[in-house]
């Protein structure tokens, strides 16, 4: 199947965006969605102990389960970038391959960032875990995801259903390390660590979001 994609803008707290449900029929569909508060939102098997409830207080950062795996991320106002495209399972995008998945959504990525005067390369080996992985999203590197040399800059997770499957996509602006660390529950020698391993580990494309998504939206396949 090759029809057209459905875009949609929305703006809101990140607890919204991830009680979404695949609304039947599925059908191609970009939402790009901007949050309206800060959110550490962890993965769906993520112990919620793995976040340091004081800290988030403090900063005043929602904490948000997604349905999709992985470990956490530090969405922010104006700081994150958060695509999320949706297909169904009759799409000619879909693999019942769930390692290849993510694939296609990696090279239109790679595409809109060429476009941009930004290289990059899109993962097709193995998972990458490391020490921090299980904590951190950025830490590791996944099918699909894309980087610029050895730094990850498009992390996705993915929810797959019966009718279909939602791709969720995050680019920061800017890659902290500290401020999300800040908001997890280590003790000083451990986020000093993790710290220092995760110092660059990532890195952020700080352009103007409009430009970006219409790279992207340029790059989505139409067939």
């Amino acid at each position: 199947m090759g029809d057209a994609w459905e875009v949609e803008r929305v703006a809101g707290p990140a607890a919204g965006f991830h009680a979404r449900e695949l609304v039947e029929p599925v059908r191609r569909t970009v939402s790009v969605l901007s949050v309206t508060r800060p959110a550490l939102v962890i993965g769906s098997t993520q112990p919620e102990g793995h976040a340091d409830r004081n800290a988030l207080s403090a900063a005043g950062v929602d904490l948000v389960r997604r349905r999709s795996g992985g470990g956490a991320v530090l969405l922010v106002p104006g700081g994150s970038l958060w695509v999320d495209a949706v297909i169904p399972r009759d799409d000619d995008c879909w693999r019942n391959d769930v390692g290849r998945a993510t694939y296609w959504l990696g090279e239109v990525w790679k595409a809109a960032l060429a476009d941009l005067g930004v290289g990059a390369s899109v993962h097709t080996g193995a998972l990458v875990t490391t020490r921090w992985s299980p904590l951190v999203c950025f830490a590791g590197l996944g099918s699909g995801e894309v980087s610029v040399g050895p730094r990850k800059l498009v992390g996705m997770s993915q929810r797959r259903a019966r009718a279909g499957a939602r791709i969720q996509c995050l680019v920061h602006r800017r890659w902290d390390a500290e401020a999300l660390l800040h908001l997890l529950a280590l003790d000083h020698e451990d986020r000093a660590r993790a710290l220092a391993d995760l110092a660059d580990v990532a890195t952020g494309l700080d352009r103007h979001p409009a430009e970006v998504v219409d790279a992207f939206l340029a790059r989505l396949p139409h067939s």
